[in-house]
């Protein structure tokens, strides 16, 4: 995540907190608007722990969403050069015009696909190089035996290739309902202010600044921490990026150097077709 948007965003609500809380200071009596303060602790710890029982189950179910995803793209990388040396076994007809295709669907998951995952609009679209294969595929009646073998293991690859890409952008749209998002917003709101009726003049305005402002930084980053992993793709420090992808690319761009095949791609180096 962008570590400077998120170092602001916890300094700004840590501010507005704080500031709200020496203003409710000026005001409060001596010993604070409770006249029993271990009552009062005590129902602050019974909500501090329903709140911090759903977050933290929200994040676990959050990260492995994010490892789902992570993992997702690892595999598809795999398979994708995996299912190259299968094309290079395909029918004479066919083998080249996959290969390309292979390179241009890695090319476009590393490059314009990432992207859109990147700007959450991929949605529902299909990998137009996915779609080109089967169509290549769709006119391949095998010959011999090694074709045969090669078929079969083409449309087990290309099984695989598809669950792979569906755990890679499973999360494009989010994997945190809007329900489950108001009522998290709504139990901060109400910690908040519970916070301030604890809010004593007789106290030094440091200790009150700390007693909310340290509630406020541990909540703020815990929040950061579920958009953080709701959208795992994209630009900033642990975001997933293709690098799995460009590696299956430049393994490729060798393995066909070393038998010595010529192929030359229908796309650019972002995977749009010429």
């Amino acid at each position: 995540m962008n570590v400077v948007l998120g170092l602001l965003v916890t300094v700004g609500v840590t501010a507005i907190t704080v500031t709200a809380m020496l203003l409710v200071r000026r005001r409060a009596p001596v010993g604070g608007y409770f006249t029993d303060g271990d009552r009062a602790a005590g129902v602050f710890g019974v909500l501090a722990t329903a709140f911090s029982v759903l977050l933290g189950f929200i994040i676990f179910l959050a990260f492995q969403s994010y490892d789902r995803a992570r993992m997702g793209a690892e595999t598809e990388a795999t398979v994708v050069a995996q299912m190259v040396q299968t094309a290079r076994l395909m029918p004479a007809t066919v083998s080249g015009t996959l290969t390309g295709e292979l390179v241009c669907y890695g090319r476009s998951v590393a490059g314009a696909e990432w992207d859109a995952l990147d700007a959450g609009k991929l949605g529902d679209a299909l990998n137009p190089w996915g779609v080109r294969m089967v169509a290549t595929v769709s006119g391949v009646e095998p010959q011999t035996a090694s074709e045969q073998s090669a078929y079969d293991r083409w449309m087990a690859q290309t099984a695989d290739q598809q669950q792979a890409r569906n755990d890679r952008v499973h999360s494009v749209d989010g994997i945190i309902p809007a329900p489950l998002w108001l009522a998290l917003l709504v139990m901060c709101a109400v910690l908040f202010g519970f916070l301030l009726l604890f809010a004593d003049s007789g106290e030094r305005a440091t200790t009150q600044a700390v007693l909310m402002g340290s509630v406020t930084v541990v909540i703020t980053l815990l929040m950061l921490l579920v958009v953080f992993f709701n959208h795992p793709h994209g630009e900033g420090v642990g975001r997933l990026q293709p690098t799995a992808m460009e590696r299956s690319l430049r393994l490729i761009d060798l393995q066909l150097g070393a038998v010595g095949a010529s192929v030359t791609p229908p796309c650019d180096a972002r995977g749009v077709a010429r």
